[in-house]
């Protein structure tokens, strides 16, 4: 199930974000309880449950047309949740008005793959990260 996240699902965000092995934002300091609640506050960030528990979660930013994060939770991956809060944020800037939205990644990762088999188009590199497009 998709969900707005609300300002309960802050630490089990934190949590997932600082756990993905994968994750070049693990430091703590990249990104902030700030960074975390502005997108609570507004129409952007989404979190998937699994039986109850939140599995992963997505940030939208409807200022820019882009996806800040994209994260499951390792014991969570390849059940489809990264699919469907992928899909929940591009509908968000989509309602929000963006016809070409972008996000970032790091190479060899699942959310290379994720973006890769959603038909988004590799543009470019932002910050040594991989930079994708996709036209809505």
């Amino acid at each position: 199930m998709i969900r707005r996240a609300t300002n309960q699902d802050t630490a089990r965000i934190v949590e997932i974000r600082a756990g993905v092995s994968e994750n070049i934002l693990s430091d703590p300091s990249k990104v902030t309880l700030d960074d975390i609640n502005w997108f609570i506050a507004n129409p952007g960030i989404f979190v998937g449950e699994e039986n109850g528990e939140v599995a992963g979660f997505s940030a939208a930013d409807t200022r820019d047309g882009f996806i800040w994060a994209l994260f499951v939770d390792e014991q969570y991956s390849g059940r489809g949740i990264g699919r469907a809060l992928l899909e929940r944020a591009c509908q968000t800037l989509k309602s929000a008005g963006f016809e070409r939205i972008r996000s970032t990644t790091d190479p060899a990762t699942r959310a290379e793959r994720l973006y890769r088999r959603a038909g988004w188009r590799l543009i470019g590199h932002r910050d040594g990260e991989l930079l994708f497009e996709l036209s809505l």
